[in-house]
């Protein structure tokens, strides 16, 4: 039977604390400073690999890395969802994916951003729009790209667009955008 170690080993990782003030004198009152001493702050690099799944939306976002844009449809009422669902919001029927890359689509709505998240910020100004399909009963929500930021006009809703595609898969929904067709 191994013997366990009596002490345990140290090493120099993570990091090293030099002088944290602590009284040397045996009187039991000179710990009272202690309760006055600030809050000792380590300040280490963090870092944590985090797995996430897409899981029920995958096909969504292999279909956008296939150059496919898809939809989700309950089978029984014909509902059909512009972004995936795995189950009907009314039935709670499970749905079936369909391809609507080529169906034809137009912008519902849109807002020019000036603001974004921290991801979008570099990309300010950009135009948010509701893109609407034949036979789709909701809208995709995505970045209108191809327009003129300086002639913004209400004369783009209405307008025909179609899907385009990063080549390089970042497996977003920013992978998906759309353009005026032409």
């Amino acid at each position: 039977m191994a013997k366990t170690p009596s002490k345990r080993a140290e090493t120099l990782g993570g990091y090293i604390v030099h002088g944290i003030p602590f009284p040397v004198e045996s009187d039991p009152d000179s710990l009272a400073f202690l309760k006055k001493m600030a809050p000792i702050q380590i300040e280490q690099e963090y870092k944590i690999t985090y797995l996430h799944s897409y899981g029920q939306d995958s096909p969504w976002f292999a279909g956008l890395t296939n150059k496919h844009l898809l939809a989700t449809r309950d089978e029984k009422t014909g509902y059909t969802y512009a972004t995936p669902r795995g189950h009907d919001m009314y039935t709670g029927d499970e749905t079936t994916w369909i391809d609507i890359t080529t169906r034809p689509a137009r912008v519902h709505t849109f807002t020019v951003c000036y603001f974004g998240s921290e991801e979008f910020l570099p990309e300010t100004p950009f135009v948010l729009a509701l893109i609407e399909f034949d036979d789709v009963n909701t809208l995709l929500l995505t970045r209108l790209m191809g327009v003129d930021m300086d002639e913004v006009s209400l004369d783009w809703v209405g307008m025909e667009v179609e899907p385009r595609f990063l080549r390089n898969s970042k497996l977003k929904p920013t992978d998906v955008y759309f353009v005026p067709k032409g």
